[in-house]
């Protein structure tokens, strides 16, 4: 395999999920084991999402992982020109055309749900308000070849002809991505299964610009809760800083993530990135949901505390003890009894946010 180019391009919507830490990393692993590049990518077609404040909860979680990328932080904000020159080349080569109708009017035009091209042949102007449509092929299937899910095909029919820049002249998802994937030279795209439904759109785009063989891509599968749910920021633990917060260590936080739709073939599942890397594989993704299990990942972290030297401990677990958030003064912690109790807190805990506790109970 030439040396792939890959991305990770989350969107500026908040704390960082770990789910997207997972797809983070997976790519990370497979441009690690094959020579390649990551490059780290910002979905903020909305520019007001581009802060400062937005971008740091993607990029610190991503450096307390240990993730590191070859070029970015890059923002689709910037690349607006670009996905504008597109657009009217789509519309001037016939691929896309103006449609000034609204929801409502749509509605009333259709006897079903959906769009059904209604603008296809009338003569509308470019304005305000305006969005642009891509004109779908009538016929025949969208054929994605996925790493993980294999072959998938999705009836042109059903796509309709869907919006590629709203009334506001910003670019939807679907054109950006095909603009900036071609543009950066991205060979494969990995990303989660809940996106499996916008690459046939993305593919009729890349075809009808003229950019020639798409990339691979392969759809890592959903994370889900104990009851077989997709794992939800509304009802359950995601945010991966929480987890920093608790005291879960990195290297055990991204052995865990590791774990998640994949495992080694020797089936040890406990051994740092380093080694990860050199038995990560695409192939061996499985595109069966996996299930995020907190008593898992508690039992991970628990033997990287325990693997800690007590000097290795006491340094930890500093933070956890006279941090802002912590329960004592900075002037109560000594480091030398924080060693001489190692031993004996280390086989007791699963994070470090207990070991205060430990430390008034034994003494």
């Amino acid at each position: 395999m030439s040396s792939p180019r890959v991305r990770f391009a989350p969107a500026p919507t908040g704390f960082l999920h770990v789910g997207s830490a997972r797809t983070a990393l997976f790519n990370w692993l497979f441009a690690r084991r094959h020579g390649g590049e990551m490059v780290l990518r910002v979905e903020d077609t909305d520019a007001a999402l581009k802060t400062q404040e937005y971008v740091d909860a993607i990029i610190e979680p991503l450096r307390w992982l240990g993730l590191d990328w070859d070029s970015g932080p890059h923002f689709q904000s910037d690349r607006r020109d670009r996905h504008s020159e597109a657009v009217e080349r789509l519309v001037d080569g016939g691929a896309a055309y103006y449609c000034d109708l609204t929801r409502s009017e749509i509605e009333e035009r259709c006897a079903a749900a959906g769009y059904h091209g209604w603008s296809r042949d009338r003569d509308v102007a470019d304005g305000p308000g305006v969005v642009v449509r891509f004109r779908c092929p009538d016929e025949g299937a969208t054929v994605v070849n996925d790493l993980v899910r294999g072959e998938v095909s999705f009836p042109n029919e059903s796509l309709e002809d869907f919006v590629i820049r709203r009334g506001d002249g910003s670019p939807t998802f679907h054109l950006a991505n095909a603009v900036d994937d071609h543009d950066m030279g991205i060979s494969h795209v990995i990303r989660g299964e809940d996106l499996l439904n916008t690459t046939p759109r993305v593919l009729l785009i890349w075809q009808a610009l003229g950019y020639g063989a798409p990339p691979v891509y392969a759809h890592l599968p959903l994370l889900v809760n104990a009851k077989r749910q997709k794992l939800s920021k509304r009802r359950d633990d995601v945010s991966l800083d929480s987890y920093r917060r608790a005291g879960y260590l990195p290297e055990a936080m991204v052995n865990y993530l590791a774990l998640l739709g994949w495992g080694p073939p020797d089936e040890v599942e406990i051994r740092p990135l380093h080694e990860i890397v050199t038995l990560f594989d695409l192939d061996a993704v499985k595109p069966a949901a996996a299930f995020f299990d907190p008593a898992r990942l508690d039992h991970i972290n628990s033997e990287y505390i325990k693997a800690l030297t007590p000097e290795q401990f006491a340094e930890r677990a500093e933070p956890f003890l006279t941090g802002a958030d912590a329960p004592w003064a900075p002037e109560r912690y000594d480091r030398d009894i924080v060693r001489s109790l190692a031993g004996e807190i280390q086989q007791r805990i699963a994070h470090l946010d207990e070991v205060a506790g430990w430390i008034d109970w034994i003494l």
